[in-house]
């Protein structure tokens, strides 16, 4: 096979760039990845996945692996916020496949899958080191690391996240990602009978859940915040409390009575951002987060990292000139990225402004159905 590139480097060690990694090197692709973090570290409680980020996982090896330390689910149930069921969207498996229409998982457990998956691949991988320069050549990248070494390469993959240092550096008039205007709460806790995807409709707000393994499920709210401020840790429990204390759902008021100091409770802020094409600029190239960054809304941010690897896969093994291979590649993900990234973000403007639940139900359903089709 004559591949468009022979010798990659990614830059950056989470869910896109492992993935990428373990796809280049089932065409027999010379892999390194390099990953800032020493420890290989991935913070967060759980993680919601489409059956559409299921049919990607599948596609790189994994599914079995999901399958026995995550969990899998069909359908979504949204209720106000007393427990009154108005919308229950259908997530069908995915066409052609017995690949249910959902799933979760506990991030941490995710990533320890990816990183011996990648390990597996053959990829050599560099933990503790990031790059220092990047210079594209024309015919090869020369990049200097922050350990000293330096390195040709034919392709340069950017995958390290939305505060891409690489996008930074070969894309200097690229946009920022913007602060939402909502922030994420998590918290680990047990499934309490949840079988399924829940949503619970407040007057600002939204909280759910998701089972991510036998015996426990992830809640999640967001949250409409004026400002883009850390939360001090001992604020975390007492404030994420007080934002369930409008829910009298039966199940709702159990989880608030449950949480405590051992429920692994996050919080972050939502941002995102939608970078215009082009993805790459000569031999470097930008994937996942650093491009197409979503707010949860949709379960499909991971996933739509997931999918670029194995659409840059499928288009390296299709051959041709690097710049061709690039190009289709970004053009295939393009419609699908923006749409992700839009419809979540309308999401959250309906959460934060008490807006139509009836619209939040019908552009959930519809992306989920788009999403279907294949990538």
């Amino acid at each position: 096979m004559s591949l468009p590139a022979q010798k990659v480097l990614i830059i950056g060690g989470g869910f896109s760039g492992m993935s990428a990694a373990i796809q280049l090197r089932k065409l027999g692709v010379d892999v390194d990845v390099v990953e800032i973090d020493e420890n290989w570290r991935t913070d967060g409680a759980g993680i919601t996945v489409s059956g559409p980020s299921l049919r990607a996982i599948e596609a790189i090896g994994l599914l079995p692996e999901f399958r026995e330390q995550g969990a899998m689910m069909d359908g979504i149930e949204q209720y106000t916020s007393d427990g009154t069921l108005f919308s229950q969207i259908k997530t069908p498996k995915v066409p052609g496949t017995e690949i249910s229409g959902g799933g979760g998982i506990m991030r941490p457990v995710l990533a320890k899958i990816l990183a011996q998956a990648t390990r597996d691949s053959g990829a050599n991988v560099k933990l503790g080191v990031t790059f220092k320069n990047i210079e594209d050549c024309g015919n090869e990248v020369l990049v200097e690391f922050t350990d000293g070494s330096s390195q040709a390469y034919d392709l340069v993959v950017g995958a390290d996240g939305v505060f891409s240092s690489v996008r930074k550096a070969v894309f200097p008039g690229a946009p920022t990602p913007q602060y939402s205007g909502q922030g994420v709460w998590r918290a680990v806790i047990p499934r309490f009978g949840a079988e399924r995807s829940m949503m619970y409709f407040g007057k600002q707000g939204k909280v759910g859940f998701t089972p991510v393994s036998e015996n426990e499920m992830y809640l999640y709210y967001t949250e409409k915040r004026s400002e883009k401020k850390r939360i001090p840790d001992d604020e975390l429990l007492p404030h994420l409390k007080g934002l369930l204390d409008e829910y009298t759902a039966p199940i709702l008021v159990k989880i608030r009575e449950y949480l405590n100091e051992s429920s692994q409770i996050l919080y972050r802020p939502l941002e995102g951002m939608m970078m215009p094409r082009p993805w790459y600029s000569g031999r470097v190239l930008l994937i996942g987060d650093c491009v197409h960054a979503t707010t949860p809304h949709l379960a499909s941010g991971a996933g739509m990292g997931h999918e670029d690897a194995v659409v840059l896969g499928e288009e390296f093994a299709k051959g041709g000139d690097l710049h061709d291979v690039l190009e289709r590649y970004q053009n295939r993900r393009w419609e699908r990225c923006r749409m992700i990234v839009a419809n979540s973000g309308r999401l959250g403007e309906i959460e934060m402004t008490g807006g139509s639940k009836e619209e939040h139900s019908q552009i959930m359903a519809l992306s989920l159905a788009a999403l279907l089709a294949p990538i």
